[in-house]
């Protein structure tokens, strides 16, 4: 026996021995991307450039979103009082704007349903499951409004996790998002809130507004029965930058990977 095959008979087995107790072991260079920076990196070697991050419901923020763009603006969205420190810090270290408030279709006033913990928030109401919860009265922007508010440059990204009101906010965001390379939303597979839509609703609404799912990331299972519950979707434009070129491979690394296969 040779030391590759002895190698890579150690390697399977330390796999399934890991398996066995729940631990999955990837390359990192190969297959799905499984975390925000490590999208966010491949995206920007790709040339995403944006001159403005959008990032609403902000709460305690989404530094590795920050850290990807450091000479971005920053549009930071968020409608509860209790995170207005953090996003006031956040402003102290580079460009930003703040709007606490939630971001809508319509300018005006909402009822948010304020969770105990408050990253699970949502204009919707309260989560299946969870006993009723204080609502709030807060104002709502929108966010192609604050574009012209505050005079932003695109091109933007769009970070959106808001608890099952994420296509509200962007149906207050039409004419922004003709300037957008990126879009990041958590989706849900089920309907968590009442009245929130699903994976194929956004990815529907997406579509009808000129965008695709261009990576999956992040997903969690929910507690009731371990279903996968949720995931983060970083949506790109269907004729944009990352989308000319439907090919799979050039001809040099197909053949290239068929011999791989011994063919």
């Amino acid at each position: 026996m040779d030391a590759k095959t002895v190698v890579g008979r150690a390697a399977r087995a330390s796999r399934q021995a890991l398996a066995a107790r729940g631990i999955e072991v990837h390359r990192t260079d190969q297959g799905m991307r499984r975390t925000l920076p490590a999208v966010l990196a491949h995206l920007r070697s790709r040339g995403l450039h944006p001159a403005t991050v959008v990032d609403v419901g902000v709460g305690p923020g989404t530094p590795e979103l920050y850290a990807a763009f450091p000479d971005a603006t920053l549009m930071l969205v968020e409608p509860l009082e209790e995170w207005r420190g953090h996003l006031e810090a956040v402003a102290r270290e580079r460009p930003a704007h703040i709007a606490v408030a939630a971001a809508g279709r319509e300018a005006g006033e909402i009822e948010i349903a304020v969770h105990r913990a408050p990253v699970c928030s949502s204009m919707l109401g309260a989560r299946r499951g969870d006993p009723d919860q204080p609502r709030r009265a807060v104002p709502v922007v929108r966010l192609d409004d604050l574009r012209a508010e505050h005079a932003l440059a695109g091109p933007f990204v769009v970070k959106v996790d808001v608890e099952g009101g994420e296509l509200e906010v962007l149906g207050g965001a039409l004419e922004l998002l003709r300037q957008t390379d990126a879009v990041l939303l958590e989706v849900s597979l089920f309907e968590l809130v009442p009245g929130a839509p699903q994976l194929h609703d956004v990815v529907a609404w997406m579509h009808e507004h000129g965008f695709v799912v261009g990576e999956i990331y992040n997903g969690h299972n929910r507690l009731l029965d371990g279903s996968l519950a949720q995931v983060d979707i970083a949506f790109v434009q269907e004729d944009g930058r990352f989308r000319r070129d439907h090919a799979y491979a050039t001809a040099a690394q197909s053949d290239e990977l068929y011999r791989s296969w011994g063919f």
